[in-house]
């Protein structure tokens, strides 16, 4: 399918309001509902998931320290939009089609309410599942100022959930933050990258089986799939009218296989402030920037005296990543169109310096483990990926204590880069 690049908008999520709030805790309320969305003008509406009703998500901020309770409810249908692959561990006949639970993707949260995979939900809280709680989930945001994303979590078709829109960020920031005079307000966007494909109607398209039919049998688990299209807030290659001065931009990858390395067109510096955990210690200018699935960067862009540019942020990076095929590259993201008139006086900075970045000594360290990520097949010749030799079901094998100090090594020995984030419970 062949759309027009550059004709529609970036859409801004919008910031969700609390429901209830007072000077102890902030209390949301956050609908997980089917609508039909216009992902490009060339396109019919498209059928997505959305959470309060937009494909990404709201935008929700809190700041460090700030006790939050979100009460998330599925309103999803007894469908699901994409093929379900029954053969797949969690996602067997015998559950409910559509199920979700949220997780708050790098969050500190106590167990019950970090959106564990088998503690799913249907419409009308429906569950089987062992550690399901029906009381709004609770998250304490005990932690600096970051990029959060929060996102489907639930066993065996996570991938679908999060392919079909259920994703939006989690900004958490604090008073270090506001002094350090960063662009903030309109200034400051977030930016939610997801490639996908497009069926002739403008519905989704996501693979029924491998190029390969194992047994003949109908499933939608390819090793990797990778769409044509690429999306930034939930529209194809949009544009986004900026004022000539510096913004500040929360990028997040939120593609299911997809590596993306960004550029300017312009070939001009982008000063990197920020990684998933947070605010670095020291901003770098960088030509290019790459970030695996699930991965954030905190990036500021300064257009001073472009006026009257178009910038193009573009990607070359393989897919697979890092040896895929060429024609599997998509290389346009979307574009900056420095088009407005200055406003105001700039007056942000870009910090020579911005937080303390705690060091830990090796020396430190009371142990060390290895722990290899590999591959197999399983019994239809499908490649599975284990941790260590284990599958995810796997007894529990690592024990840290806590308050420990510990040096891992994780031992790659697939051909793909991976990325890999751990949730301590």
């Amino acid at each position: 399918m062949i759309l027009s690049k550059f004709v529609d908008e970036l859409p801004i999520p919008p910031v969700l309001k609390p429901y209830w709030k007072d000077q102890f805790h902030t209390y949301y309320k956050v609908n997980m509902v089917e609508i039909k969305q216009s992902l490009h003008s060339e396109l019919n509406e498209t059928k997505v998931w959305g959470y309060e009703g937009s494909y990404p998500g709201p935008t929700i901020e809190v700041v460090s320290g700030e006790k939050v309770f979100i009460k998330w409810t599925n309103n999803l249908p007894v469908k699901h939009l994409l093929p379900i692959d029954h053969t797949v561990h969690g996602a067997h006949k015998d559950v409910p089609e559509v199920r979700t639970v949220v997780h708050v993707h790098g969050a500190s949260v106590e167990w019950e309410s970090d959106g564990y995979p088998e503690s799913w939900f249907t419409k009308g809280f429906e569950h089987v599942g062992p550690y399901y709680r029906k009381k709004a989930y609770r998250y304490d945001n005990n932690m600096r100022a970051c990029t959060l994303w929060y996102h489907d979590h639930a066993l065996g078709i996570t991938r679908l959930n999060v392919y079909a829109g259920l994703a939006g960020f989690y900004l958490i920031r604090d008073q270090q933050e506001r002094l350090l005079n960063l662009p903030c307000g309109k200034y400051e966007i977030p930016l939610i990258i997801q490639d996908k494909s497009f069926n002739e109607d403008g519905s989704l398209f996501y693979p029924r089986q491998p190029e390969k039919p194992v047994l003949q049998l109908e499933t939608s688990i390819a090793p990797e799939f990778f769409g044509d299209i690429i999306l930034v807030n939930g529209k194809v290659w949009p544009f986004v009218n900026v004022e000539p001065r510096k913004y500040r931009f929360r990028l997040l990858n939120a593609s299911n296989s997809r590596f993306y390395r960004f550029k300017l067109d312009s070939d001009q510096l982008i000063y990197q402030i920020g990684t998933d955990g947070g605010l670095m210690e020291y901003p770098i200018g960088i030509k290019e920037i790459i970030l695996a699935p699930a991965e954030r960067a905190d990036v500021i862009i300064d257009f001073t005296n472009l006026e009257g540019r178009n910038i193009i942020v573009k990607n070359d990076a393989p897919a697979p990543f890092p040896d895929g095929e060429p024609e599997n590259v998509v290389d346009t993201v979307m574009e900056f169109r420095v088009a407005l008139p200055l406003s105001s006086i700039d007056t942000s900075v870009i910090p020579s310096y911005l937080v303390p970045f705690p060091k830990m000594s090796e020396q430190s360290a009371s142990k060390e483990r290895h722990l290899t990520l590999d591959e197999k097949t399983d019994k239809y010749g499908r490649e599975i990926m284990l941790l260590d030799g284990k599958k995810w079901d796997a007894p529990i094998t690592e024990n840290p204590k806590l308050g420990s100090t510990e040096i891992w090594y994780l031992i790659n020995l697939t051909d793909d880069s991976h990325p890999i984030h751990f949730i301590f419970t």
